[in-house]
């Protein structure tokens, strides 16, 4: 639509560059325009300080992150199209590291050997096969024997035999992992109420799986101040 002294021409976003950074606006995008357009470089430098002042009014969520005086830097050379010839306190971000897709994460597919006991457990039995013999093993096996019971009680509301516990640990050790002869564990308190996952259970109320392998490590640590 063609405009006139009696008429306003609109545009519309659809019809304009795309943002490069939405989250700052247009107008931060024009002021950076005429920014580039400031052909004395000091002049230049001290109008970029000032758009990044007003950035950081307009994302104050960039506070959250670390580093974000560094961080707005960078977002003005990307509004910038990295073409900004500046004296900064940061040097200018490479384009190809910035748009590069992150490399992926390998997933363990290899299946769980008891899901009950989930898969953290075989890591932690990797711990104790490594271990060499003696009471800080024959301790941890205990340790390990308990929580496996909690485990295996969460999931099937009944009893189980220590030996049920014992022959799994040799199990899932591949055998490398022996039990001790004689070797007992603690009475269940009649009272015990096991949660299943999700309800803050671990290995000593450590946290779940996780916070059990955390246990573990500081348990061997303090294993061998002793």
């Amino acid at each position: 639509m063609e405009a006139n002294e009696n008429t306003i021409k609109l545009y519309y976003n659809t019809e304009v560059e795309k943002l490069a950074m939405p989250e700052y606006g247009r107008n931060v995008l024009k002021m950076v325009e005429q920014m580039k357009a400031i052909e004395d470089r000091t002049k230049r430098s001290e109008q970029a300080r000032a758009i990044v002042k007003v950035m950081e009014t307009l994302n104050p969520q960039v506070h959250q992150q670390e580093n974000f005086d560094h961080k707005l830097w960078d977002h003005l050379y990307m509004i910038a199209g990295y073409d900004l010839d500046i004296d900064a306190p940061y040097p200018a971000p490479v384009p190809e590291f910035v748009n590069s897709r992150p490399e992926k994460i390998p997933l363990n597919t290899r299946p769980i050997k008891a899901r009950h006991y989930g898969r953290n457990i075989e890591s932690i039995i990797d711990l104790i096969a490594s271990e060499p013999e003696g009471d800080v093993k024959t301790a941890m096996i205990r340790s390990l024997a308990i929580y496996m019971r909690q485990q295996y009680l969460i999931w099937n509301k009944d009893t189980v035999a220590d030996e049920t516990i014992f022959a799994d640990i040799e199990r899932l050790s591949g055998g490398r992992v022996k039990v001790p002869e004689g070797l007992e564990l603690s009475k269940i308190d009649a009272n015990a109420n096991y949660s299943r996952p999700g309800m803050n259970l671990g290995f000593n109320r450590g946290g779940g799986n996780g916070g059990g392998k955390k246990q573990w490590i500081n348990y061997k640590k303090q294993g061998k101040k002793k």
